[in-house]
C-alpha cells in the first residue's frame, strides 16, 4: 500500500508527540490516543489521524505500543541517524547555541562555528573554534553538513543563506530577525523570537 504523504502542519507536531512519549513513566508500555493528545495539547483525533500517515494505528481499548510509536516517529524525522550542522554568526545567540547541549540528544552533531569579525576567528566555544567565512565551504563539503543554522544580525541573514546553499547545505534554522528568501532546493525554518512575544501580548492585551 502506498502510504500518503505526510503533511507539513503533522510534521511539525510529530516531534511535540516524539518528546511527550519521551516523558512517559519509565516502563510504561501503552499509551492511549487520548493521554497522548493531553499531554500534547491536542484533539484525540488529531493525534489519531496524524499518526495515522506514518502507518501507525493504535488499537482500540489498547492504544498504541510506545516504544514502536516513538521508533516510528524518529523514522519518520530522520532521527536514525546522525546529522552535521554549522553555526553561522557568532554572537550571543550563536554562542548559546553552540553550547546548547540538546542537540547531542537528537543526533545533531555541531561540526563547525564560523563568523566574519576577524576579532572572534581564533576562539573556542564549547570545544569548537571560531573560523572565518572563507572556509565555510570547504567545511561543509569536508565534513558533510547538511544544516546551517544563522544567528547573525540582520543584514547579513540573506548572503549567508545563500552562501550556505552554495556550499552545499540544503535545510537552514534561521534565528535572524528577517525574513530569508529560500535559496533554490533549500528548506528554511526561521525562528523569531520578537514575533512569538508579540503573538503573547496580542493575548495579553485582549485578557
Amino acid at each position: 500500500m502506498v502510504r500518503r504523504p505526510v503533511p507539513r502542519v503533522t510534521v511539525q507536531r510529530l516531534p511535540v508527540y516524539l518528546r511527550c512519549l519521551e516523558s512517559l513513566p519509565a516502563g510504561q508500555q501503552r499509551v492511549s490516543s487520548d493521554e497522548l493528545a493531553e499531554l500534547a495539547g491536542v484533539l484525540g483525533a488529531k493525534i489519531r489521524k496524524d499518526l495515522s500517515y506514518l502507518g501507525t494505528h493504535g488499537t482500540r481499548g489498547v492504544g498504541y505500543d510506545v516504544e514502536h510509536l516513538k521508533h516510528e516517529i524518529r523514522i519518520e524525522l530522520g532521527l536514525t541517524r546522525d546529522w552535521a550542522v554549522v553555526i553561522v554568526g557568532i554572537g550571543n545567540l550563536g554562542r548559546a547555541l553552540a553550547n546548547y547541549g540538546g542537540f547531542g540528544e537528537r543526533r545533531f552533531r555541531v561540526v563547525g562555528i564560523f563568523d566574519s569579525d576577524p576579532l572572534k576567528v581564533g576562539r573556542r566555544v564549547d570545544g569548537l573554534t571560531v573560523e572565518p567565512m572563507e572556509l565555510l565551504a570547504r567545511a561543509v563539503t569536508e565534513r558533510n553538513a547538511s544544516i546551517g543554522i544563522v544567528a547573525t544580525p540582520a543584514h547579513a541573514a540573506q548572503e549567508v543563506a545563500d552562501a550556505l546553499a552554495a556550499a552545499g547545505v540544503r535545510s537552514i534554522l534561521n534565528f535572524a530577525p528577517v525574513v530569508i528568501k529560500p535559496p533554490e532546493g533549500v528548506e528554511v525554518r526561521r525562528v523569531d523570537l520578537s514575533t512569538e512575544l508579540q503573538v503573547l501580548t496580542f493575548y495579553l492585551a485582549r485578557s
